[in-house]
């Protein structure tokens, strides 16, 4: 018996197909009987591949299917890095994943990897062979900038193969935050999305290329592809091939649920991704483009780009109902509606998703508090001796940036809110080390950031300015200059002249190579302000993989990172911030600690703001539970999180010492980085306990019930904003 039957998919676009399929077929055949990969002997006797499991396999169809519009030779290169890749995937699995041979497939990756560039061995197996002929008839003819993100994505596919490899020897299956973000590197769609401007022929440029937007259409790309292979792959990886990096199973163990549910969530994330790129082409790629005066050559690369990673969506679907790849999982029968001439579901048109994203707009939402269960947290939170000094310092130097005066003419902030919100105590566990300076700047950044955070919404977001909220975040980068001199302007606001003071003595000491990465962190934290004033505006309830990647940048984690990392003895060369273990030890605690945060902020943000983004609420609406639910299930991947960044600390982040040979000064500082990660865990659970900034009696009195209204989609205002105090 099947494990469960698929769900209906949402199909926006109609596949289409390449007139050169035949061409490309014979033309990759050959190719690869030519470079062995027809031939490979595998450990369990056989071969990795014969000639007829390529024919049944038909990358040459699926090429056609996803790339209808590129010419014969282009899709004939196109379809023989397909037959590359899947075979690495085969090869790698008979060779390595059954044995569980972690260092076998360590010394097998570092070897292929050497072909991404100019060859400087001869290539000793098949994957060798046909990765160097690969690139020698593709590379030469991109961009140095194509050229820098395809070894990016080729590596990540590669290398963090190991990962499913140590998951899969460790029985253990991944968290659904952590199995989104490594499904994308070790999945493959980002690679796809590269090779997709090969077959158009139009580069994306580079100036957009890490804009927000783009971003969003390669992750909502990279997930609706690898959602979809799931659905259909889960009865070869899973059962078959004892695999265990796949959507399905990981719904079904984090929620404990049927493997009928999980593949029916899976089924409803994948619509939701789908529409996430729909949304973000329609209206943030011409606004990307209006804002930065894009040219319209580059416009129109970046529409045959969108165009064709649609297709590629499209044809995807198409090759995994034919392939003999997939077992044929048995699909619902259809519903018929009269007057319609195709079958129709909810489902199947993306209506349900998109009404779940929506009707929330007429509720009245006197949620109450929200009861908190037991959180799992294994550190001991540790308080600064300088306490006291930094409440008195910070309470003047808010009072001395503006920050108590009123906010389109009423008080937004006043000194005794701001003395119970205690920032100084939080900055007082987060940086327990510090010295009385760098206590006294934690509790300002902390502050600061706070103080933007309620400033959006009141100032701008309540009567709609989205322009004057956007002209203020770009003034903000004047009072940054990169080369430590004099700001480029003269501060308006409470928010500039905090800020100008704050850069003044965060950057100063800096080297200039620092502040560059600091710097774009305070910029992605007020983007991310903005980003949640047009969700706000657009009355829409975020995308939940959306929501939980932005709002590491609305809290400010990047930010508090940075800061941390300032801090240590000893300087660590930035590539090992992005290596994955450590960028998972960064992004497991500041999931954690934005989780805490949205469920201390419930009641605050949905009853008395009406906010849309917290993931208690987003989980309401994207699985239709009660707040109870939502609660439990943040609680839970809290809970994850948290038991992946132990583990990470206790096994992976040893295993990178050893692996990259790391000297005892750089072992040290980065230990200290995990332990100032710890005390920035501890400290933000025990802030929120403590502080009167989320306790129900304290949110009566400062908001009453006169909550913020929103304001109509035209903008005029109906908010009656609270008064603080």
């Amino acid at each position: 018996m099947p494990a469960f039957t698929l769900p209906d998919f949402y199909l926006p676009h109609p596949a289409r197909r390449n007139p050169h399929e035949q061409h490309a077929r014979e033309h990759t055949t050959a190719w690869a009987r030519r470079m062995g990969l027809l031939d490979c002997p595998a450990p369990s006797g056989g071969l990795v591949w014969d000639e007829a499991d390529l024919a049944a396999h038909d990358y040459a169809l699926m090429c056609a299917l996803t790339h209808p519009d590129c010419d014969a030779e282009t899709l004939a290169l196109i379809t023989d890095w397909y037959v590359w890749v899947f075979f690495f995937d085969d090869h790698f699995l008979e060779l390595f994943k059954q044995s569980r041979d972690i260092e076998g497939g360590r010394r097998y990756l570092g070897r292929l990897e050497e072909f991404l560039g100019p060859a400087t061995r001869q290539p000793e197996n098949p994957a060798e062979t046909a990765l160097a002929d690969l690139w020698a008839r593709t590379v030469p003819a991109r961009s140095d900038g194509w050229r820098e993100r395809f070894v990016a994505v080729t590596h990540n596919l590669m290398v963090e193969s190991l990962w499913e490899l140590d998951n899969i020897s460790r029985h253990r299956v991944a968290n659904p935050i952590e199995y989104i973000e490594m499904r994308r590197r070790v999945g493959g769609a980002p690679w796809s999305a590269t090779l997709v401007e090969v077959a158009t022929g139009a580069e994306v440029p580079a100036s957009l290329s890490e804009t927000r937007p783009l971003r969003v259409l390669r992750d909502t790309f990279s997930d609706g592809i690898h959602l979809r292979n799931d659905l259909f792959s889960y009865e070869r990886e899973v059962t078959r091939e004892g695999e265990n990096a796949n959507a399905v199973l990981v719904f079904e163990r984090f929620l404990d649920v049927p493997a009928q549910r999980a593949a029916d969530l899976v089924g409803e994330l994948l619509t939701s991704r789908l529409q996430q790129f729909e949304h973000t082409a329609l209206t943030e790629i011409p606004l990307l483009f209006a804002e930065r005066g894009t040219p319209p050559h580059e416009q129109v690369a970046v529409c045959r780009y969108v165009q064709a990673l649609q297709d590629w969506q499209a044809g995807g679907h198409e090759w995994h109902t034919r392939s003999s790849r997939y077992t044929k999982i048995i699909r619902r029968p259809p519903v018929l509606v009269p007057g319609l001439s195709v079958p129709y579901s909810l489902a199947s048109s993306g209506l349900g998703r998109r009404i779940a994203a929506h009707d929330h707009v007429l509720a009245d939402r006197r949620v109450g508090h929200l009861p908190l269960p037991d959180l799992y947290m294994p550190f001991r939170f540790r308080v600064s001796p300088h306490l006291a000094g930094a409440r008195r310092h910070t309470a003047r130097w808010a009072a001395d940036m503006g920050m108590f005066a009123p906010v389109a003419g009423r008080p937004m902030w006043t000194a005794g809110l701001f003395a119970g919100f205690d920032l100084a105590y939080c900055a007082a566990m987060i940086a327990a080390d510090a010295t009385p300076e760098q206590l006294d700047l934690a509790a300002d950044w902390l502050s600061w950031g706070t103080y933007g955070d309620d400033l959006y919404p009141v100032r701008w977001g309540r009567v709609g300015d989205f322009v004057g909220a956007k002209v203020a975040t770009a003034r903000l980068s004047l009072f940054m200059p990169l080369d430590g001199g004099a700001p480029a302007g003269t501060p308006t606001s409470p928010l500039e002249a905090g800020l100008a003071d704050l850069w003044r003595r965060t950057a100063g000491p800096m080297a200039p190579q620092e502040r560059h990465p600091f710097r774009a962190a305070v910029e992605d934290m007020t983007s991310a302000w903005l980003w949640e004033m047009a969700g706000e505006a657009q009355r829409r309830v975020p995308d939940p993989v959306d929501y939980v990647e932005m709002r590491r940048a609305t809290f400010g984690s990047e930010l508090t990172a940075g800061l941390a990392r300032l801090r240590l003895a000893t300087s660590v060369p930035p590539e090992l911030f992005d290596t994955r273990v450590v960028r998972q030890l960064t992004n497991a605690a500041q999931d954690y600690a934005c989780l805490v945060n949205d469920l201390f902020s419930y009641q605050k943000e949905i009853e008395y703001e009406h906010e849309l983004h917290n993931l208690v609420f987003v989980l309401e609406r994207f699985l239709g539970c009660a707040a109870a639910t939502g609660r439990d299930l943040v609680a839970k991947l809290m809970r994850e999180r948290m038991r992946q960044f132990e583990h990470l600390v206790a096994v992976e982040l040893p295993a990178l010492f050893e692996h990259d040979r790391l000297d005892e000064a750089t072992r040290a500082a980065l230990i200290g980085y995990a332990d100032q990660l710890k005390d920035w865990l501890s400290g933000i659970l025990e802030w929120h306990r403590a502080s009167a900034r989320y306790a129900p009696g304290a949110l009566a009195a400062r908001f009453g019930r006169a909550a913020m209204v929103p304001a109509p989609a035209g903008g005029r205002d109906r908010s009656t904003v609270f008064v603080a105090g």
